[in-house]
């Protein structure tokens, strides 16, 4: 998992190189747990990083010994227990692992409003434009039975939304996320109760790292 240690950097997590191998420690988030608020507080962002992630990160580190899978990264895992229907706990909580990291960098103090450059011009052109891309990035969030997640991801050239259900990510789909909303019902319930369009219209606006999103835009395009 990255160690990224203060919000202060400058620099970003590259999710697909993070070369930390097994057993993992709980990441810390790369803002404050009160960086996000009102828009997702502190009492949600301590609960949510520091007892949920990290229970799918002690979880992943028991069944990692078990398998023998130490030395691998979080990445790599996660790749391989997606093959394996005979553990579904490893993928489950590895993946979950991972799909927090990504989400906790998906946000960032101050975010929101409109991605630059390559990025703006790429979702215009495969959305229709930059609003036309929120509504269904919304309606596909809003829309995701259960729990699970919301990605924008890059997809052979084009960019799509790819919503997910519990564990599952994008990155044992070919595809390469470039940013992501958590669903589950403990990203938002403390804040919103059971007003999800509330959090995820005030996600897109207050809180989307856009920064990120491009960092892994400019990563898909040089596969």
């Amino acid at each position: 998992m990255p160690a990224m240690a203060a919000t202060k950097s400058s620099t970003i997590w590259s999710p697909f190189e993070d070369r930390a191998t097994a057993p993992f420690t709980l990441p810390p988030l790369p803002y404050d747990e009160g960086a996000l608020a009102p828009t997702i507080s502190s009492d949600t962002l301590r609960v949510h990083h520091g007892a949920h992630h990290k229970a799918y990160i002690d979880k992943t580190n028991k069944l990692v010994e078990e398998k023998g899978l130490q030395g691998k990264t979080l990445l790599e895992i996660v790749k391989q227990a997606a093959g394996d229907k005979s553990n579904p706990g490893l993928f489950n909580n590895s993946a979950q692992a991972w799909n927090h990291s990504f989400y906790w960098h998906s946000m960032t103090p101050g975010g929101g409003g409109q991605p630059q450059a390559a990025l703006k011009a790429a979702i215009e052109k495969d959305f229709g434009g930059f609003d036309q891309f929120k509504e269904k990035f919304s309606k596909a969030a809003a829309g995701q039975f259960g729990s699970g997640w919301a990605w924008l991801v890059a997809d052979g050239g084009k960019l799509k939304i790819m919503p997910t259900g519990n564990a599952d990510t994008p990155i044992v789909h070919n595809v390469v996320p470039l940013v992501t909303i958590d669903v589950w019902e403990h990203a938002y319930y403390l804040d919103y109760k059971n007003k999800r369009p509330d959090y995820i219209a005030a996600w897109l606006d207050k809180l989307v790292n856009w920064s990120f999103a491009a960092e892994n835009f400019s990563y898909a395009n040089k596969k």
